[in-house]
């Protein structure tokens, strides 16, 4: 008998969240930042090199002109006074000391010109580099401003919202190019996406009506009291595949639905939706011995009551269903988090692997198996679940519990 294979290993858990918003956007290596670093930068280098070159040539002129243009060689009855150099009022230097004097004061003049020309030209090229900063600044924010028109866009693309376009005016440069080779994209999704949703819908409407009338014919024969012990069970049992298959036809249909754009809204209650999903929850769950304990505050968003309904009654279903046979409880809870609406349920139930989470949200696939029949549902619950709440702009996290079962924490925009 060959080996069973093992199962694959969980990926490492990141140790950050990519959810959590930048504690500090302006410390971002933003393109804006960095071009304006870049522009800013150039100039100031460009602003250096031309301030140590007037530098250079002022010390080399001054140094060429230090000689002196000419010598006293008789000074008997000279008087000289200067504030800047005392030391050739005293009038009891000598010829040669006297001429001393003037150098050295030529000399410390040069020095003293020198140092202000430096320090008047760093005040300038500081404020310089002041003011290029800004205009790099805003320049960049300027050159940038098709790329921000382009990830908001993409960004309303993100939120389920295809009919959105970029349509970039100005040069036909490469900018512009992106933004059209982008448009493009958008259109052939668009047309994906309805052409799946149009097939679902009118696939789901076609097979309703024969799934119907097989019930009802069904119905019928099983309402004959004279009908063989046989017939009854063979009955019993096409009943209960046929409406296996109307389930699963709903859920098609209320998936294609959820997949689309959220026209219709209004302000609806989480806590009033989870109160009545665990109402019509209630009966299965005495039948199988599970616990449904609440703990419900208001949480009004804006949305479509039947399909936010739709998220709590597959939430509970599934805590439900998907329970320890004896001692099984089913936590629900609403509130208000950081300006969010936060529905989380929680169970007891077998342990669920990490690496299985992702899995779960597929379409037909349950815990261990791909596609395979179950009393338990169709596998399309928490599918509908995550497309309902993305439609809403909202998303959901599933986590597994220690001990075993789910914490499925539903997150939507107020």
């Amino acid at each position: 008998m060959a080996a069973t294979p093992a199962p694959p290993t969980a990926p490492p858990k990141p140790t950050w969240d990519p959810r959590s918003p930048t504690p500090l956007p302006w410390l971002r290596p933003t393109i804006r930042i960095r071009l304006t670093l870049l522009y800013g930068g150039m100039f100031l280098i460009a602003g250096i090199l031309l301030l140590s070159i007037i530098y250079l040539l002022a010390a080399q002129a001054l140094r060429t002109g230090s000689q002196p243009l000419f010598k006293i060689v008789d000074f008997d009855g000279l008087k000289v006074s200067s504030n800047d150099c005392p030391g050739i009022a005293d009038g009891n230097l000598s010829l040669s000391e006297f001429n001393s004097a003037i150098s050295e004061c030529i000399d410390h003049q040069r020095q003293v010109a020198l140092d202000n020309l430096l320090s008047r030209s760093l005040l300038a090229l500081l404020g310089l580099a002041v003011i290029a900063f800004a205009f790099g600044y805003a320049m960049a924010g300027r050159v940038l401003s098709p790329l921000g028109r382009i990830t908001r866009t993409a960004r309303a693309v993100a939120g389920s919202d295809l009919s959105r376009r970029i349509e970039l005016d100005g040069p036909d440069d490469e900018l512009k190019e992106l933004a059209d080779t982008f448009d493009d994209m958008l259109e052939r999704l668009q047309r994906a996406f309805t052409a799946q949703q149009r097939f679902v819908g009118n696939a789901s409407h076609e097979l309703r009506t024969p799934l119907a009338i097989n019930r009802t014919l069904l119905e019928v024969h099983l309402s004959d009291p004279q009908a063989p012990v046989e017939l009854q069970q063979l009955g019993k049992t096409l009943l209960a595949t046929n409406e296996r298959s109307e389930q699963l036809v709903e859920g098609l249909l209320l998936l294609a639905r959820s997949d689309n754009q959220i026209v219709e809204r209004g302000p609806v209650d989480l806590a009033e939706v989870a109160g009545q999903a665990i109402d019509q929850v209630t009966t299965e769950a005495d039948a199988r011995h599970v616990v449904i304990r609440s703990s419900r505050h208001p949480a009004v968003v804006q949305g479509n009551g039947v399909l936010l309904e739709r998220i709590a009654l597959n939430l509970v279903q599934n805590a439900v269903r998907y329970n320890v046979p004896e001692d099984g409880w089913v936590e629900v809870t609403t509130e208000v988090q950081h300006g969010q609406a936060i529905l989380v349920v929680s169970n007891t139930g077998p342990v669920v692997p990490a690496y299985e989470i992702e899995n779960l949200f597929e379409p037909f696939r349950r815990l261990r198996t791909e596609r395979t029949g179950s009393d338990k549902g169709v596998g399309l619950g928490l599918s509908i679940v995550r497309s309902v709440a993305r439609a809403h702009g909202g998303h959901i996290y599933a986590q597994p519990r220690e001990g075993g079962g789910l914490v499925m924490r539903v997150t939507l925009p107020i």
